[in-house]
Order: structure tokens, then C-alpha cells, then sequence
């Protein structure tokens, strides 16, 4: 069994598209235009974006969607925009206005001092326009019955968080974040902080884990080469999402073992140097095919598969 430095599928197993969300799109209407187009039965994106936002929206494609969890652990990275002096229900400007300040006062320095608070370990309090749930219903049910409760604080990280514009009352942030930040709370909270309320006017996601909009595709770039019969081409590999984890090849009767979901003991396969309980490694066959995700568990004396795909 030898090590690989990064092989791919030869044979189309699923992937990803890096898709260009389009403003007043839902994720599931991405989705659902993307099984239309390409007639890919199993499609899933990874990590919501309100239809108000554009930009990278990763598409799982037929096996990919067994990965979607290593997009959706990604850091992401926003451009906000958002609006001093107005606050909204929905904490964006789909929502009702909720009240109005002036903001004439508030200097840059200001801005730029209070956006201390909004970096590192922060507790964020989703919007009561969200998709958290509450005792089995979505938030934004509620809310659209005039119901407000009580939400649990979450911890998100802020790795980096920058005035990029300054234009009172129009205000333009970047932000590099890990899931489960809520722009629009840090639009609604900066609002607050610096007391003249704001709400969001505009968020494009440039990049979400390794899928970055540079590289991204509109639907009708996808739709052009679906009528040209080559979309596949668009597709990034099912391992794209896994060139972290070390990998190895497995021999013809390993790779039968694995993808039977049976483990394979130490004496079969000695860990690599410095593994640790949990390690995970991608396996592949004689053909260079992705065919599971390995765990090492050395209480048990080898490596369990995991996420085994279909054989050939």
C-alpha cells in the first residue's frame, strides 16, 4: 500500500459545483434549478444563504453530499453591507422598519472602536427571522405569526473583521468567520452598539471553506455547458474537499474489505507516523477511485471505513 500525494476519481462519482448564488434565490432554489438542468438525482448545497445574498454557494453532487459536513466546518468569508440609522425586524431591508435614529453623529473612529467587540469568541443571538428551531418549528414560522422567544446564545468565531467603507449612511464590512455566524445579527448588533441601529443592505459570501468566487459558476454558465454536453467539466472532484486528510492506496483485496465495511487490523495496515485515535484517511482502490473515508481506532486494533461509497 502506497501513500498518494492527491489522486481523483477516473469515473464521475458525484462532486461539487462552486455556484454563483444569485440575489432573491433561496439555496433550494438553486438546488432544485441544478437537478433540472443536469438530471443529478442527489444534489444538496453546503450552508445556507439568504436569498437576499449572492455569491459561493458549494453544490454537493451525488456522493458529494456525503461529505457536505468538510464544507459546512470551513471558515467563511463575507462582504456586508448595511445601512446606519434603520433597524428592521427581519434585521435586513426585506424586513418592516422597526425603528429610526439619526446617525449624523457617528464618526469613523467610532465604527472602528466599537468593531473590538465583534472579534475572536463572540455569543451571537440568531434573528428571529432564521431557520434555528424552536420545540420542532422554525423561527421564521413563528415569526411570521408575530411570535417572539427567547434564543440561545451561540458561540461563533470572528478571525477578522474590517471597516472596508465608509459612507454614512452606508457602512461595507468584510469578514472572515466560522459557521454558524449570522450576518445579519452583526449588522443588527453593531447597529446597537454604536446607538443608532442598522440593518443589512447587502452580503456576498467570497468564499466558503476551499471554494472561493473567483472560481465560481453563474447557473447560466452551468445551463451553456449543459446544452453543450460537457457541465461535468464544471464539476470540482469528489475528493476536493478531503486533500487535508492524508491518503492511501489500497491493494485489490483491501479495497474489497473496505468497501464490504469491513475493517482492516494494524497487521493489514500500520498507521502513518503521528496518527491518533480518530485519524481519518482517504482510501482509494487499485484505479485511483475514492472508495471511504478510514478511521483509526487503536482500541480496536485498526481502521474502521467510513462513508463507504457504491463499488464500481
Amino acid at each position: 500500500m502506497v501513500l498518494l500525494k492527491g489522486p481523483s476519481a477516473n469515473a464521475f462519482q458525484g462532486g461539487y459545483l462552486n455556484i454563483n448564488k444569485p440575489a432573491d434565490w433561496s439555496s433550494t432554489d438553486v438546488v432544485r434549478k441544478l437537478k433540472g438542468m443536469t438530471k443529478v438525482k442527489k444534489i444538496g448545497h453546503g450552508g445556507t444563504l439568504d436569498p437576499i445574498a449572492t455569491g459561493v454557494l458549494p453544490v454537493c453532487l451525488g456522493s458529494g453530499t456525503r461529505f457536505a459536513e468538510m464544507i459546512l466546518l470551513g471558515t467563511k468569508e463575507y462582504t456586508i453591507t448595511l445601512q446606519l440609522g434603520v433597524t428592521t425586524n427581519t434585521y435586513d431591508s426585506e424586513g418592516d422598519v422597526t425603528g429610526e435614529a439619526d446617525s449624523g453623529d457617528v464618526t469613523r473612529e467610532q465604527a472602528e472602536k466599537q468593531l473590538d467587540a465583534f472579534r475572536g469568541s463572540l455569543e451571537q443571538t440568531p434573528p428571529m427571522f432564521s431557520a434555528v428551531k424552536h420545540q420542532g418549528k422554525r423561527l421564521y414560522e413563528l415569526a411570521r405569526k408575530g411570535i417572539e422567544v427567547e434564543r440561545k446564545a451561540r458561540k461563533v468565531e470572528v478571525l477578522k473583521l474590517d471597516l472596508a467603507r465608509w459612507e454614512p449612511p452606508v457602512v461595507e464590512l468584510t469578514v472572515e468567520c466560522s459557521h454558524g455566524f449570522y450576518a445579519r445579527s452583526l449588522a443588527h448588533d453593531f447597529g446597537q452598539a454604536l446607538g443608532c441601529g442598522a440593518h443589512l443592505t447587502g452580503l456576498v459570501r467570497t468564499r466558503a471553506g476551499i471554494f472561493d468566487i473567483e472560481a465560481s459558476h453563474t447557473l447560466a454558465e452551468v445551463q451553456e455547458r449543459v446544452d453543450a454536453g460537457d457541465w461535468q467539466e464544471l464539476v470540482e472532484p469528489l475528493d476536493f474537499t478531503l486533500q487535508h486528510l492524508p491518503s492511501v492506496k489500497l491493494d485489490p483485496i483491501a479495497a474489497e474489505a473496505v468497501q464490504h465495511g469491513q475493517p482492516l487490523s494494524v497487521s493489514q495496515f500500520g498507521p502513518p507516523a503521528g496518527s491518533k485515535p480518530g485519524q481519518q484517511l482517504r482510501a482509494y482502490d487499485a484505479d485511483s477511485r475514492l472508495i471511504a473515508l478510514l478511521v483509526y481506532e487503536p482500541e480496536k486494533l485498526g481502521w474502521r471505513p467510513d462513508k463507504v461509497l457504491a463499488a464500481k
